[in-house]
Protein backbone atom coordinates (compact mmCIF):
# COMPACT_ATOMS: atom_id res chain seq x y z
CA UNK A 1 0.00 0.00 0.00
CA UNK A 2 1.07 3.10 -0.34
CA UNK A 3 2.27 5.87 2.29
CA UNK A 4 -1.51 7.64 2.52
CA UNK A 5 -3.16 4.27 2.43
CA UNK A 6 -0.70 2.62 5.61
CA UNK A 7 -1.97 6.17 7.48
CA UNK A 8 -5.59 3.89 8.78
CA UNK A 9 -8.04 6.70 10.38
CA UNK A 10 -6.93 6.21 14.11
CA UNK A 11 -3.65 6.92 13.91
CA UNK A 12 -4.24 9.58 11.44
CA UNK A 13 -5.76 11.50 14.21
CA UNK A 14 -3.09 11.31 15.86
CA UNK A 15 -0.17 12.80 13.58
CA UNK A 16 0.96 16.66 13.38
CA UNK A 17 -0.83 19.20 11.36
CA UNK A 18 2.31 19.67 9.16
CA UNK A 19 1.91 15.89 8.68
CA UNK A 20 -1.68 15.72 7.93
CA UNK A 21 -0.77 18.21 5.22
CA UNK A 22 1.60 15.69 3.42
CA UNK A 23 -0.75 12.89 3.77
CA UNK A 24 -3.34 14.70 1.95
CA UNK A 25 -1.00 15.66 -0.81
CA UNK A 26 -0.58 12.12 -1.31
CA UNK A 27 -4.02 11.36 -2.28
CA UNK A 28 -3.46 12.86 -6.18
CA UNK A 29 0.34 11.20 -6.23
CA UNK A 30 -0.11 7.64 -8.27
CA UNK A 31 -0.06 4.92 -6.57
CA UNK A 32 2.82 3.49 -9.14
CA UNK A 33 5.11 6.66 -9.32
CA UNK A 34 5.77 5.57 -5.73
CA UNK A 35 7.27 1.96 -6.53
CA UNK A 36 10.89 1.96 -5.39
CA UNK A 37 13.26 1.52 -8.05
CA UNK A 38 14.08 -2.12 -7.46
CA UNK A 39 12.07 -2.81 -4.91
CA UNK A 40 10.58 -6.41 -4.21
CA UNK A 41 7.08 -7.60 -5.14
CA UNK A 42 5.11 -10.98 -4.50
CA UNK A 43 1.67 -12.06 -5.27
CA UNK A 44 -1.00 -14.03 -3.32
CA UNK A 45 -3.49 -15.97 -4.22
CA UNK A 46 -6.00 -16.76 -1.43
CA UNK A 47 -9.59 -18.57 -1.60
CA UNK A 48 -12.53 -19.75 0.96
CA UNK A 49 -13.63 -22.89 2.55
CA UNK A 50 -12.53 -26.17 1.31
CA UNK A 51 -15.65 -28.23 2.95
CA UNK A 52 -15.46 -31.70 1.75
CA UNK A 53 -19.31 -33.11 2.02
CA UNK A 54 -19.91 -36.73 1.62
CA UNK A 55 -20.47 -36.47 -2.00
CA UNK A 56 -16.97 -35.21 -2.79
CA UNK A 57 -15.55 -38.62 -0.87
CA UNK A 58 -17.53 -40.55 -3.15
CA UNK A 59 -16.04 -38.55 -6.51
CA UNK A 60 -12.78 -39.05 -4.74
CA UNK A 61 -13.68 -42.94 -4.56
CA UNK A 62 -14.75 -42.85 -8.03
CA UNK A 63 -11.51 -40.71 -9.52
CA UNK A 64 -8.98 -42.81 -7.53
CA UNK A 65 -10.73 -46.04 -9.57
CA UNK A 66 -10.08 -44.53 -12.30
CA UNK A 67 -6.57 -42.73 -12.58
CA UNK A 68 -4.99 -45.62 -10.02
CA UNK A 69 -3.62 -42.77 -8.14
CA UNK A 70 -4.29 -41.66 -4.78
CA UNK A 71 -4.11 -43.29 -1.24
CA UNK A 72 -6.40 -45.69 0.62
CA UNK A 73 -8.68 -45.34 -2.81
CA UNK A 74 -9.17 -42.14 -2.74
CA UNK A 75 -7.97 -39.48 -5.18
CA UNK A 76 -9.34 -35.71 -4.76
CA UNK A 77 -6.64 -34.65 -7.89
CA UNK A 78 -9.02 -34.86 -10.53
CA UNK A 79 -11.64 -32.85 -8.28
CA UNK A 80 -9.17 -29.72 -7.78
CA UNK A 81 -7.02 -29.72 -11.13
CA UNK A 82 -9.01 -26.82 -12.85
CA UNK A 83 -7.70 -24.20 -10.64
CA UNK A 84 -3.93 -25.71 -10.87
CA UNK A 85 -2.28 -22.84 -13.27
CA UNK A 86 -4.06 -19.93 -11.11
CA UNK A 87 -3.41 -21.36 -7.80
CA UNK A 88 0.23 -22.56 -8.56
CA UNK A 89 1.39 -19.41 -10.45
CA UNK A 90 0.83 -17.42 -7.43
CA UNK A 91 4.12 -16.51 -4.87
CA UNK A 92 2.06 -17.20 -2.20
CA UNK A 93 -1.46 -19.45 -1.78
CA UNK A 94 -3.39 -19.71 0.76
CA UNK A 95 -6.27 -21.42 1.11
CA UNK A 96 -9.10 -21.88 4.27
CA UNK A 97 -9.09 -25.90 5.83
CA UNK A 98 -12.49 -25.40 7.82
CA UNK A 99 -12.79 -29.32 9.34
CA UNK A 100 -10.73 -31.19 10.81
CA UNK A 101 -9.58 -34.81 9.32
CA UNK A 102 -9.64 -38.43 10.16
CA UNK A 103 -7.55 -41.21 9.28
CA UNK A 104 -7.01 -42.04 5.24
CA UNK A 105 -9.75 -45.30 5.42
CA UNK A 106 -12.25 -43.22 7.73
CA UNK A 107 -14.64 -43.26 9.00
CA UNK A 108 -15.86 -40.22 7.59
CA UNK A 109 -18.37 -37.61 8.63
CA UNK A 110 -20.33 -34.74 6.94
CA UNK A 111 -22.28 -31.52 8.72
CA UNK A 112 -22.75 -30.86 11.88
CA UNK A 113 -19.34 -32.79 12.80
CA UNK A 114 -17.37 -33.19 10.38
CA UNK A 115 -14.07 -35.54 9.81
CA UNK A 116 -12.81 -35.38 6.40
CA UNK A 117 -10.25 -37.36 4.32
CA UNK A 118 -6.65 -36.28 5.13
CA UNK A 119 -5.93 -36.99 1.25
CA UNK A 120 -7.79 -33.95 1.05
CA UNK A 121 -4.52 -32.35 2.12
CA UNK A 122 -2.37 -34.28 -0.77
CA UNK A 123 -3.95 -32.49 -3.50
CA UNK A 124 -4.14 -29.27 -1.58
CA UNK A 125 -0.40 -29.03 -1.59
CA UNK A 126 -0.57 -30.28 -5.00
CA UNK A 127 -2.62 -27.75 -6.86
CA UNK A 128 -0.10 -25.05 -5.47
CA UNK A 129 -0.91 -24.47 -1.55
CA UNK A 130 1.54 -22.83 0.62
CA UNK A 131 -0.56 -22.72 3.99
CA UNK A 132 -4.05 -22.67 5.14
CA UNK A 133 -5.98 -21.24 7.83
CA UNK A 134 -7.19 -23.15 10.42
CA UNK A 135 -9.27 -21.47 12.94
CA UNK A 136 -13.21 -22.09 12.00
CA UNK A 137 -16.33 -22.97 13.99
CA UNK A 138 -15.55 -26.31 12.76
CA UNK A 139 -11.99 -26.61 14.36
CA UNK A 140 -13.01 -28.10 17.03
CA UNK A 141 -15.63 -30.98 16.21
CA UNK A 142 -13.50 -33.86 16.86
CA UNK A 143 -11.61 -31.86 20.14
CA UNK A 144 -8.28 -31.59 20.74
CA UNK A 145 -7.78 -35.25 19.09
CA UNK A 146 -9.07 -33.58 16.16
CA UNK A 147 -6.98 -30.78 15.82
CA UNK A 148 -4.07 -32.46 16.71
CA UNK A 149 -4.70 -35.11 13.84
CA UNK A 150 -5.64 -32.53 11.32
CA UNK A 151 -2.25 -29.88 12.26
CA UNK A 152 -0.29 -33.62 12.08
CA UNK A 153 -1.48 -34.30 8.49
CA UNK A 154 -0.51 -30.79 7.37
CA UNK A 155 3.03 -31.28 8.57
CA UNK A 156 3.24 -34.58 7.20
CA UNK A 157 2.38 -33.10 3.52
CA UNK A 158 4.54 -29.49 3.78
CA UNK A 159 0.86 -27.35 3.74
CA UNK A 160 1.25 -24.87 6.54
CA UNK A 161 -1.22 -24.12 8.66
CA UNK A 162 -2.55 -20.91 11.22
CA UNK A 163 -5.11 -20.59 13.74
CA UNK A 164 -5.18 -23.61 15.60
CA UNK A 165 -2.88 -25.56 17.55
CA UNK A 166 -1.91 -28.99 19.86
CA UNK A 167 -0.32 -26.78 22.38
CA UNK A 168 -0.49 -23.48 24.70
CA UNK A 169 2.92 -23.24 23.64
CA UNK A 170 2.10 -23.85 19.83
CA UNK A 171 -0.48 -21.26 20.00
CA UNK A 172 1.58 -18.70 20.81
CA UNK A 173 3.84 -18.73 17.66
CA UNK A 174 2.92 -17.21 14.57
CA UNK A 175 4.37 -18.88 10.99
CA UNK A 176 6.35 -16.35 9.24
CA UNK A 177 6.99 -17.43 5.87
CA UNK A 178 9.97 -15.86 3.55
CA UNK A 179 7.98 -14.99 0.07
CA UNK A 180 10.21 -13.72 -2.44
CA UNK A 181 12.89 -12.51 0.09
CA UNK A 182 9.75 -11.01 2.38
CA UNK A 183 9.04 -11.82 5.44
CA UNK A 184 5.16 -12.55 5.72
CA UNK A 185 3.00 -14.10 8.77
CA UNK A 186 -0.07 -15.33 8.15
CA UNK A 187 -2.70 -15.02 11.12
CA UNK A 188 -6.11 -16.58 11.38
CA UNK A 189 -9.10 -15.64 13.80
CA UNK A 190 -12.51 -17.10 14.02
CA UNK A 191 -15.70 -16.88 16.11
CA UNK A 192 -16.46 -19.78 18.35
CA UNK A 193 -18.46 -22.88 17.52
CA UNK A 194 -21.96 -22.98 19.34
CA UNK A 195 -22.30 -26.45 19.11
CA UNK A 196 -18.69 -27.21 19.74
CA UNK A 197 -17.28 -24.72 22.34
CA UNK A 198 -14.10 -25.37 23.34
CA UNK A 199 -13.61 -26.15 27.23
CA UNK A 200 -12.05 -22.99 28.80
CA UNK A 201 -9.16 -25.12 29.88
CA UNK A 202 -8.47 -25.61 25.83
CA UNK A 203 -9.37 -22.42 25.07
CA UNK A 204 -6.19 -22.03 23.01
CA UNK A 205 -6.55 -24.88 20.88
CA UNK A 206 -7.79 -22.43 18.01
CA UNK A 207 -7.88 -18.47 17.82
CA UNK A 208 -11.29 -16.55 18.83
CA UNK A 209 -11.87 -13.25 16.57
CA UNK A 210 -10.79 -10.50 19.49
CA UNK A 211 -9.64 -7.51 18.02
CA UNK A 212 -7.51 -7.04 21.30
CA UNK A 213 -5.57 -10.28 20.23
CA UNK A 214 -5.26 -9.74 16.86
CA UNK A 215 -3.76 -6.58 17.80
CA UNK A 216 -0.99 -8.70 20.58
CA UNK A 217 -0.30 -10.93 17.40
CA UNK A 218 0.55 -8.51 14.97
CA UNK A 219 2.51 -6.61 17.87
CA UNK A 220 4.16 -9.96 18.25
CA UNK A 221 5.60 -11.18 14.57
CA UNK A 222 6.58 -7.30 13.83
CA UNK A 223 8.82 -7.62 16.84
CA UNK A 224 10.10 -10.90 14.74
CA UNK A 225 10.44 -9.12 11.88
CA UNK A 226 7.29 -9.97 9.34
CA UNK A 227 7.37 -7.05 6.99
CA UNK A 228 3.82 -7.73 5.40
CA UNK A 229 0.84 -9.46 8.08
CA UNK A 230 -2.08 -11.22 6.38
CA UNK A 231 -4.79 -11.65 8.51
CA UNK A 232 -8.05 -14.64 7.87
CA UNK A 233 -11.14 -14.46 9.40
CA UNK A 234 -13.79 -16.79 9.88
CA UNK A 235 -17.01 -14.46 10.03
CA UNK A 236 -20.23 -13.17 9.17
CA UNK A 237 -24.04 -14.85 8.22
CA UNK A 238 -23.73 -17.98 6.19
CA UNK A 239 -25.87 -17.76 2.29
CA UNK A 240 -25.66 -13.73 3.24
CA UNK A 241 -23.63 -12.44 -0.31
CA UNK A 242 -23.81 -8.71 1.55
CA UNK A 243 -21.55 -8.40 4.58
CA UNK A 244 -23.11 -8.43 8.11
CA UNK A 245 -22.66 -5.18 10.32
CA UNK A 246 -20.87 -6.78 12.28
CA UNK A 247 -18.32 -7.37 9.52
CA UNK A 248 -18.37 -4.10 8.66
CA UNK A 249 -17.72 -2.62 11.99
CA UNK A 250 -15.36 -5.32 12.63
CA UNK A 251 -13.77 -4.65 9.13
CA UNK A 252 -13.44 -1.30 9.68
CA UNK A 253 -11.25 -1.25 13.37
CA UNK A 254 -9.06 -4.06 11.86
CA UNK A 255 -8.60 -1.33 9.40
CA UNK A 256 -8.62 1.74 11.54
CA UNK A 257 -6.12 0.43 14.24
CA UNK A 258 -4.23 -1.87 12.81
CA UNK A 259 -1.38 -2.31 10.31
CA UNK A 260 -3.12 -5.69 8.71
CA UNK A 261 -1.76 -5.60 5.07
CA UNK A 262 -4.36 -7.87 4.24
CA UNK A 263 -8.05 -9.50 5.34
CA UNK A 264 -9.08 -12.71 3.83
CA UNK A 265 -13.05 -13.64 4.74
CA UNK A 266 -14.93 -16.87 4.54
CA UNK A 267 -17.42 -18.80 5.97
CA UNK A 268 -20.75 -17.47 4.18
CA UNK A 269 -20.06 -20.27 2.01
CA UNK A 270 -21.21 -17.75 -0.87
CA UNK A 271 -19.36 -14.18 -2.47
CA UNK A 272 -19.13 -11.25 -0.96
CA UNK A 273 -17.60 -7.81 -1.84
CA UNK A 274 -14.17 -7.04 -1.82
CA UNK A 275 -13.32 -3.72 -0.65
CA UNK A 276 -10.81 -1.24 0.44
CA UNK A 277 -11.19 0.12 3.36
CA UNK A 278 -8.92 2.75 5.15
CA UNK A 279 -6.38 2.01 2.23
CA UNK A 280 -6.45 -1.53 3.03
CA UNK A 281 -7.77 -4.37 0.83
CA UNK A 282 -10.99 -6.30 2.55
CA UNK A 283 -12.07 -9.62 0.84
CA UNK A 284 -15.55 -10.13 2.95
CA UNK A 285 -16.60 -13.25 1.64
CA UNK A 286 -14.68 -15.41 -0.77
CA UNK A 287 -17.58 -18.09 -1.44
CA UNK A 288 -16.38 -21.76 -1.35
CA UNK A 289 -13.28 -23.21 -2.96
CA UNK A 290 -14.87 -26.72 -2.40
CA UNK A 291 -17.60 -27.51 -1.36
CA UNK A 292 -20.71 -30.09 -2.00
CA UNK A 293 -23.72 -28.68 0.20
CA UNK A 294 -26.78 -31.30 0.39
CA UNK A 295 -29.32 -28.75 -0.94
CA UNK A 296 -26.85 -26.94 -3.86
CA UNK A 297 -28.11 -23.24 -4.16
CA UNK A 298 -26.53 -22.06 -7.10
CA UNK A 299 -24.71 -19.13 -5.08
CA UNK A 300 -22.66 -21.92 -3.26
CA UNK A 301 -20.99 -23.31 -5.83
CA UNK A 302 -20.17 -20.12 -7.21
CA UNK A 303 -16.70 -18.68 -5.45
CA UNK A 304 -13.29 -16.64 -5.90
CA UNK A 305 -9.51 -17.11 -6.35
CA UNK A 306 -8.34 -12.77 -4.70
CA UNK A 307 -5.35 -12.12 -6.27
CA UNK A 308 -3.66 -9.70 -4.45
CA UNK A 309 0.24 -7.94 -5.69
CA UNK A 310 2.38 -6.18 -3.30
CA UNK A 311 5.11 -4.07 -4.41
CA UNK A 312 7.34 -2.06 -2.15
CA UNK A 313 7.09 1.32 -1.79
CA UNK A 314 9.42 3.83 -0.22
CA UNK A 315 7.37 3.78 2.90
CA UNK A 316 5.71 0.40 2.80
CA UNK A 317 3.47 -1.73 0.34
CA UNK A 318 1.58 -0.76 -2.73
CA UNK A 319 -1.11 -3.35 -3.01
CA UNK A 320 -3.39 -4.53 -6.12
CA UNK A 321 -6.46 -6.59 -6.37
CA UNK A 322 -7.59 -8.73 -9.47
CA UNK A 323 -10.46 -11.99 -8.85
CA UNK A 324 -10.52 -15.16 -10.51
CA UNK A 325 -14.22 -17.09 -10.68
CA UNK A 326 -14.83 -20.66 -9.66
CA UNK A 327 -17.63 -22.88 -10.12
CA UNK A 328 -18.29 -26.03 -8.79
CA UNK A 329 -19.79 -28.27 -11.32
CA UNK A 330 -22.58 -30.73 -10.29
CA UNK A 331 -23.71 -33.72 -12.04
CA UNK A 332 -27.60 -33.97 -11.78
CA UNK A 333 -29.59 -36.36 -9.91
CA UNK A 334 -30.26 -39.55 -11.81
CA UNK A 335 -32.51 -42.60 -10.62
CA UNK A 336 -31.69 -46.02 -10.43
CA UNK A 337 -30.40 -46.83 -13.96
CA UNK A 338 -31.40 -43.68 -15.49
CA UNK A 339 -28.69 -42.14 -17.88
CA UNK A 340 -27.73 -38.78 -17.68
CA UNK A 341 -28.94 -36.51 -20.46
CA UNK A 342 -26.61 -35.63 -23.17
CA UNK A 343 -24.23 -32.56 -22.22
CA UNK A 344 -25.07 -32.61 -18.99
CA UNK A 345 -22.27 -32.41 -15.95
CA UNK A 346 -21.06 -35.88 -15.41
CA UNK A 347 -18.80 -35.72 -12.64
CA UNK A 348 -18.08 -33.02 -9.57
CA UNK A 349 -15.46 -30.88 -10.76
CA UNK A 350 -13.82 -27.26 -9.63
CA UNK A 351 -13.66 -25.02 -12.85
CA UNK A 352 -11.98 -22.55 -13.35
CA UNK A 353 -14.91 -19.94 -15.29
CA UNK A 354 -12.85 -17.69 -17.53
CA UNK A 355 -10.49 -20.08 -18.60
CA UNK A 356 -13.90 -22.25 -19.56
CA UNK A 357 -15.12 -19.25 -21.12
CA UNK A 358 -12.13 -18.44 -23.07
CA UNK A 359 -11.83 -22.03 -24.40
CA UNK A 360 -15.21 -23.72 -24.62
CA UNK A 361 -14.73 -26.59 -26.44
CA UNK A 362 -17.56 -28.29 -27.47
CA UNK A 363 -19.99 -27.54 -24.42
CA UNK A 364 -23.50 -27.39 -24.61
CA UNK A 365 -24.96 -23.71 -24.79
CA UNK A 366 -26.67 -24.66 -21.55
CA UNK A 367 -23.46 -25.20 -19.74
CA UNK A 368 -22.15 -21.79 -21.39
CA UNK A 369 -24.74 -19.96 -20.11
CA UNK A 370 -24.06 -21.41 -16.53
CA UNK A 371 -20.68 -20.73 -16.70
CA UNK A 372 -21.79 -16.81 -17.68
CA UNK A 373 -23.91 -16.62 -15.06
CA UNK A 374 -21.40 -17.64 -12.31
CA UNK A 375 -18.89 -14.74 -14.11
CA UNK A 376 -21.67 -12.06 -13.97
CA UNK A 377 -23.54 -12.87 -10.05
CA UNK A 378 -19.37 -13.15 -8.93
CA UNK A 379 -18.62 -9.97 -10.42
CA UNK A 380 -21.46 -8.24 -9.31
CA UNK A 381 -21.28 -9.38 -5.60
CA UNK A 382 -17.77 -8.65 -5.85
CA UNK A 383 -18.25 -5.25 -6.91
CA UNK A 384 -21.01 -4.52 -4.67
CA UNK A 385 -19.45 -2.22 -2.16
CA UNK A 386 -17.54 -0.03 -4.76
CA UNK A 387 -13.88 -1.98 -5.51
CA UNK A 388 -14.01 -1.11 -9.15
CA UNK A 389 -13.23 2.18 -10.44
CA UNK A 390 -10.27 4.32 -8.49
CA UNK A 391 -9.69 1.20 -6.50
CA UNK A 392 -9.07 -1.00 -9.33
CA UNK A 393 -10.66 -4.31 -8.77
CA UNK A 394 -10.52 -6.63 -11.99
CA UNK A 395 -10.50 -9.62 -13.26
CA UNK A 396 -7.13 -11.73 -13.27
CA UNK A 397 -5.71 -12.58 -16.49
CA UNK A 398 -3.20 -15.05 -16.33
CA UNK A 399 -1.63 -13.27 -19.16
CA UNK A 400 -0.97 -10.41 -17.10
Amino acid sequence: MTFCDSLPFGRALAVTAALAVLTAGCASTPSESQDKPGGRSFTVAATGDVLIHPELVEQAAEDAKRTGKGEAGLDFGPLMAGVKPVIDKADLAVCHMETPVGTPRGPFEGYPEFLVPPQILTTLKDVGYDTCSTASNHAYDHGPKGVRRTLDAMDRVGLGHTGSARTPGEAEKVRILDVRGVKVAHLSYSWESFRNPTPRKEDWAFNRLDLGAIKKAEARVRQQGAEVVILSVHWGAELRNEPSASQIKTAERITEETGIDLVIGHHAHVVQPIQKLNGTWVAFGLGNQVARHSSPSGLTEEGAIGWFEFRETASGWNVSARYRTTLMDIPPETGPGEKLPAGAVEDHRLVDVRQVLDEPGGLSPDRLARYRLAAERTRGFLFNRGAPGGDGLAELSLKD
